[in-house]
């Protein structure tokens, strides 16, 4: 079976886990609470947008797009804007952003041997597909993580290239609302999207 093209292998992180994206920027995590984080996202140099962006889905072409919008009058046209900018991702865009990625962590205690089940798992998906797997886990409970990322994975093992290519870039999109949502306190907005479908684990 050969790999994928062009992207790197992917080490899974250690036990106790590592963020696959950078942390969100200072500004917008300390923002008063007089100033909606919205507000400051709207109005934050360039650079630091784009920064914040690029911790939710490492496009860079996805973080300028939606940087480039702004003002946004709600936290729901953001989202919106997030979503069709997803949707739109090139070939060359979603590598850029599975490049970044790495598995969700385990719980700390989870046993030795869940690690080598899962380690084995994606090693077969990165030599199928040639990128580190990616799922939203957005309300999964911690204790269910290994057994969803185990089934997700031997699922979509089954799927062929393209397919695959298609799911992992709706797993992406809703991971960056997963985590644009996160940045900005918008609780409650976690699901959904723009209306248009894709497939889904």
């Amino acid at each position: 079976m050969t790999r994928g093209p062009t992207l790197p292998a992917h080490r899974l992180p250690h036990p106790s886990g590592r963020p696959a994206v950078p942390a969100l920027p200072e500004q917008l995590r300390t923002s008063p609470p007089s100033r909606p984080p919205l507000d400051v996202f709207n109005t934050a140099p360039a650079d630091e947008a784009h920064r914040l962006l690029l911790a939710c889905l490492r496009s860079n072409r996805w973080a300028h797009r939606i940087a480039a919008h702004r003002p946004y009058p709600d936290p729901g046209a953001l989202l919106a804007a997030c979503d069709e900018a997803a949707y739109d991702l090139s070939p060359a865009d979603l590598a850029e952003a599975l490049a970044a990625e790495s598995l969700p962590p385990l719980p700390a205690d989870t046993y030795g041997a869940a690690h080598t089940a899962l380690s084995a798992a994606h090693a077969a998906y990165e030599a199928r597909f040639g990128h580190a797997f990616v799922v939203c886990l957005d309300g999964v409970p911690p204790q269910e993580t290994l057994d969803r990322l185990l089934e997700g994975i031997r699922s979509r093992l089954t799927n062929d290239p393209e397919e695959e290519r298609v799911v992992a870039a709706e797993e992406l999109r809703r991971l960056a609302r997963e985590r644009l949502c996160d940045a900005l306190g918008a609780t409650g907005a976690h699901t959904g999207g723009s209306g248009r479908t894709a497939p889904r684990v």
